[in-house]
């Protein structure tokens, strides 16, 4: 297993608990010198917060841990490509690495907004994709036939 894969393993337990809370599974790690330094999963209906999705959260976590606003040397992992909103907050906290599993065709930055990422970040798509997309997939054929 590599170290993406790992990560993204830790991203995908995140969506786990979104997905058993009700919650559109996505989930996300920070990591920093081989340590997550923040996590998070989609909360958006739990808070009733529009913003509460996975990576906005965990950048929050990230930066409070940190002590500052920026996370340069850091790699954010994330289970499905983010959106635009989750995307522009990559690029303001300078993230270096974007690694995500699934694309997302419908609301994904790089089809809406492909340069919303600060510009020396790098992205790496596709890491545990199958399992990331099935998760998904899972949780919206349940909510069409519940």
């Amino acid at each position: 297993m590599t170290t993406d894969e790992r990560y993204m393993r830790m991203a995908l337990h995140e969506a786990q608990q979104a997905y058993n809370e009700g919650e559109i599974p996505v989930g996300c790690v920070i990591v920093a010198n081989g340590q997550i330094i923040g996590r998070g999963h989609n909360l958006t209906q739990h808070l009733h917060d529009v913003t509460a999705h996975a990576e906005m959260l965990a950048i929050t976590a990230a930066t409070e841990t940190l002590g500052g606003k920026y996370l340069q040397g850091c790699t954010l992992y994330v289970t499905v490509e983010p959106c635009i909103m989750c995307a522009g907050a990559i690029g303001w906290a300078q993230v270096s690495r974007l690694v995500y599993g699934t694309t997302d065709p419908k609301r994904g930055y790089a089809t809406f907004a492909p340069q919303a990422l600060h510009p020396k970040c790098t992205v790496t798509p596709g890491v545990l994709a199958d399992e990331c997309q099935q998760l998904m997939q899972q949780f919206f054929a349940e909510k069409r036939n519940g």
